[in-house]
């Protein structure tokens, strides 16, 4: 069955199209005009129409690329059903700076639905929710850690949603977090339109991190080729559905050392890392409360007590 036009703000892309075109265009307080650019790939036969987005926050540069890398791809710029909308930079002002939030101190993904007159971020949530959700089936929005937090790759979804579960599934990374919805953010406001977004994590903030780009870009193609919009084959890939979670915290202040890999499972009992006295006094154990896998870790080489050292997910049982 053929496809139809679809518009994003005016501008149309034909079945069988691929264009770039412009969200919005924001003016900032130099005059200068910020542009957000949308890449569509718009088959001619139906099928799915999948949102990839990244750069939510300005410094989270590992999605940017999983994005990038994708669009690039032969099979991908020419798919055989659906459409693709591709966002790799949403939030280009805060890009620009390599920071996390907005000029004004508010962080985008807190800003939605959004409002057409409000703040640079509640402009630009209100774009997204006006004219890219009501294109788009599902969603996949890329995220990494924060500064120096390493998150294994992950997808975190509501598991009371089964279909927040099928798409993990197709995606199939390694790890599949329960995840509530929390307020103001795109994938809460998107559900509500009854469209799901799922959020991958891999990676920290302002640093490349192979691993989590190779696995971002692997559940794309897995999830495309579940549904015939390429021809690409990859071995389904394991994964692990995280039900609870918690992190473990430092019992006093020194330098840690972290003695378990990311991604990990470990045992309750397991040493999962040391914190010394820089004077050479005193050593604190760190050992795993439960059985579980590290999701993520914090790289701070200097910690404070009850800093957050290392996020263990408990697996569903």
């Amino acid at each position: 069955m053929a496809q139809k036009t679809i518009t994003i703000n005016g501008q149309k892309i034909e079945p069988g199209q691929s264009k770039t075109v412009i969200l919005n265009s924001y003016e900032l307080h130099t005059k200068t005009k910020i542009e957000i650019p949308v890449h569509v790939i718009h088959s001619k036969e139906k099928g799915p129409s999948v949102l990839l987005c990244a750069g939510m926050h300005g410094e989270e540069t590992n999605g940017i690329e999983i994005i990038r890398k994708i669009i690039s791809r032969d099979e991908v710029e020419n798919l055989k059903c659906g459409t693709l909308v591709a966002i790799p930079v949403i939030n280009v002002v805060s890009f620009l700076y390599g920071s996390r939030d907005l000029p004004d101190g508010r962080d985008l993904n807190r800003c939605f639905p959004g409002t057409k007159s409000g703040s640079l971020g509640s402009r630009i949530a209100y774009d997204l929710m006006k004219h890219i959700v009501p294109i788009i089936d599902f969603g996949f929005d890329f995220h990494t850690g924060g500064a120096k937090i390493n998150n294994y790759p992950q997808l975190r979804c509501v598991f009371d949603f089964p279909d927040n579960v099928a798409l993990a599934e197709r995606f199939s990374t390694s790890l599949i977090i329960d995840s509530t919805y929390r307020d103001g953010t795109f994938r809460k406001e998107a559900s509500k339109k009854g469209k799901p977004i799922l959020v991958y994590e891999g990676g920290e903030s302002m640093r490349f991190d192979y691993l989590a780009i190779n696995e971002g870009v692997n559940g794309c193609l897995r999830l495309m080729r579940s549904y015939d919009m390429i021809d690409f084959d990859l071995p389904h890939n394991p994964s692990v559905k995280i039900k609870k979670d918690t992190w473990i915290r430092a019992n006093c202040s020194g330098l840690f050392h972290m003695n378990a890999n990311n991604g990990a499972h470990v045992r309750k009992g397991d040493l999962l890392g040391v914190i010394c006295n820089p004077f050479g006094e005193a050593e604190d154990k760190i050992v795993s409360p439960t059985n579980g896998y590290i999701v993520g870790i914090n790289n701070q080489p200097v910690v404070n007590q009850g800093d957050a050292l290392i996020h263990l997910g408990i697996d569903e049982e």
